[in-house]
């Protein structure tokens, strides 16, 4: 075997392997001492809302704890992701960015929620279809909130929900005040006239459709009742049904969404004058609801 010294080109990547292990070693203790350096105290930490957004209902106090509990270190060794997962836990935090300064700053962004709806147990619904905790009297201030209810994991199609019926009942005025998805998968809703509305499952006629028909005779039908209207069951494949709102005083208790209309009791309820409504275009006697929808 021929010595080591022998073989130039090995002893050349030797010596350069121990020379970058050497200055590896020297950055570290550079780094170590520079870390240490008061200079790189963390000095100064500021918080603004997002570019584009305001900080409404975020406390200062609450996030000032947050910050004081989890900031630790210097410039350099600060954990930016346990700072970030503290100040996201302080009520009407959403999402929180940290960006560091040179030599000693910190710059912290907060995304506050913005509170679209209230959902069935208390907790609220933002603008994304994300659930969040915080207190629905602050939420409030504005005017009280819908009422969203659902199934677990579906607060953004009820969401969704909620914005596209919006746009189908304008052309009436009205807006949705609550918006239910049964576990049996059927929609039903309320409108800030007290209008219930049983809307069914999406199944045969699309939801869209059943409700354009009805906001087009509303003014018709409305006009010939004479009575406001309290519940409209548009769960027929080619009509709809009105409820007046005499019959429900003087009946039973509201409606279940999941249930079938009986339109023979509806027919013979105080005040109940003509039950069923249909589309001029479909003037044959409507088709009964489907109890699956």
């Amino acid at each position: 075997m021929r010595a080591l010294w022998h073989q130039p080109r090995l002893m050349h990547g030797l010596a350069s392997a121990l020379f970058g292990l050497a200055l590896l070693g020297l950055l570290a203790l550079a780094a170590g001492w520079l870390a240490a350096r008061p200079i790189h105290t963390l000095r100064t930490v500021r918080i603004d809302a997002m570019p584009g957004t305001e900080l409404r209902h975020v406390s200062s106090v609450l996030l000032g704890q947050a910050v004081r509990q989890r900031l630790s270190g210097s410039f350099f060794s600060v954990d930016l992701d346990r700072l970030r997962a503290g100040i996201e836990q302080v009520p009407w935090v959403r999402r929180a960015t940290i960006r560091k300064v040179w030599p000693n700053r910190l710059e912290i962004a907060i995304e506050e929620h913005r509170a679209l709806a209230a959902w069935g147990d208390g907790r609220l619904v933002n603008t994304f279809g994300e659930l969040f905790a915080a207190n629905l009297a602050e939420a409030d201030e504005d005017g009280p909130l819908p009422q969203f209810v659902g199934l677990a994991g579906s607060e953004l199609q009820v969401l969704e929900r909620y914005e596209a019926l919006r746009r189908w009942v304008a052309p009436l005025g009205l807006q949705p005040r609550a918006i239910t998805l049964s576990p049996r998968l059927a929609w039903s809703a309320r409108l800030d006239d007290g209008t219930r509305l049983l809307l069914g499952r999406e199944q045969g006629v699309a939801l869209e459709e059943r409700v354009a028909r009805w906001v087009d005779a509303h003014p018709r039908v409305a006009a010939r009742i004479g009575e406001r209207i309290a519940v409209v069951d548009l769960r027929y494949p080619n009509g709809f049904a009105v409820r007046v709102a005499g019959a429900v005083r003087g009946g039973a208790a509201q409606p279940d969404p999941e249930a079938e209309l009986d339109m023979t009791q509806l027919s013979a309820a105080p005040a109940a004058v003509p039950a069923l409504a249909l589309a001029e275009a479909a003037p044959r006697r409507a088709t009964p609801p489907n109890p699956n929808r």
